[in-house]
């Protein structure tokens, strides 16, 4: 049986790839800043909580001693924004932190090393998310250990920071906003299809020393998208697209105001295309991916189910 660490842990990925490796009956241990404030729904029974921080060297060591394995689960929590006075960056926490984990990995006899990085990295890309996690992939690549890079599109779920504001939207207001045309192309993957993949490719050879892109079974647009959540919760709204290039511009203002509330790196980081090729993953992982509309089904219930709690509730 392996040993497992995840770093990120407490995440909304993180989490999902916990209850997926306890689910498998691996030993798991967790790394957290803060054990007694896990999050209820992201405390997993069975896993093993350790206090540590991804830049703290020590700290490191001594959650992978006698660990087979270290899934860097890992997030920018602040995402899209960035606060170098916080040391939230994609730099520090994308690149550093890898950094730091696969030589922690490396001093501690770790054997194997999977990082869960992102969609459309590659070499050449100015973004800073892009910059940071290529950094990461380069150090993974270079340690000398059994490997594996994941690069996942759109992910959703239940936690998720993303998809979830516009089922808020329609909840409150007839009209659900978008940024950007609505004609962007996007591939959205269910967090707990990603868990299956990461936590089937720990013991996989197969996937020793590779680079898989992870992606739904669809590519859809972003009207598309919000069309299917809106159908799946049995509401009719109106779709408004913002025009990316005025939401820039309104950016390029907002971004002097106190706290940031909007950048124009943020406006291009949430009208990024995200599509991948998923033919190489499905040769090592033969799996049927979850629809949009099936992931979305099973967690927030169908248009009928939703109707009936409501009448049940009034």
């Amino acid at each position: 049986m392996v040993q497992t660490l995840v770093t990120g842990g407490t995440g909304f990925i993180g989490s999902s790839i916990v209850r997926q490796l306890i689910k498998n009956r691996e030993t798991v241990h967790v790394l957290t800043r803060n054990p007694f404030y896990v999050p209820r729904s992201r405390r997993i029974p069975g896993a093993v909580y350790i206090q540590g921080d991804v830049f703290d060297a020590s700290s490191l060591r001594r959650a992978m001693k006698g660990c087979d394995a270290v899934i860097n689960a890992v997030q920018f929590e602040n995402a899209p924004f960035e606060n170098p006075k916080k040391g939230l960056t994609y730099e520090r926490v994308d690149g550093e932190g890898t950094v730091n984990q696969v030589d922690a990995a490396k001093e501690s006899s770790v054997k194997r090393f999977i990082y869960i990085s992102g969609a459309g990295v590659r070499e050449g890309r100015q973004e800073p998310w892009f910059k940071a996690k290529l950094k990461a992939e380069k150090a993974v690549q270079e340690s000398g250990l059994q490997w594996s890079i994941f690069r996942p599109s759109w992910i959703y779920g239940p936690e998720d920071q993303s998809l979830n504001k516009f089922s808020l939207f329609a909840r409150i207001s007839p009209v659900v906003p978008i940024i950007g045309s609505g004609k962007e192309k996007i591939q959205p993957v269910y967090v707990e299809d990603v868990a299956s993949i990461i936590s089937l490719a720990l013991n996989a050879e197969k996937s020793f020393n590779q680079i898989f892109e992870i992606g739904g079974p669809e590519i859809l647009t972003m009207r598309e998208i919000v069309k299917t959540l809106l159908r799946v919760q049995g509401k009719k709204r109106l779709i408004l697209p913002h025009p990316k290039p005025l939401m820039k511009l309104i950016a390029s203002i907002l971004q002097y105001f106190p706290g940031r509330p909007l950048t124009p790196g943020a406006i291009d980081f949430v009208t990024m295309e995200e599509y991948v090729d998923t033919a190489p993953l499905l040769k090592v992982f033969p799996m049927s991916l979850t629809s949009l509309q099936k992931g979305l089904t099973q967690y927030m219930g169908s248009a009928s189910d939703l109707n009936e709690s409501g009448r049940q509730a009034a």
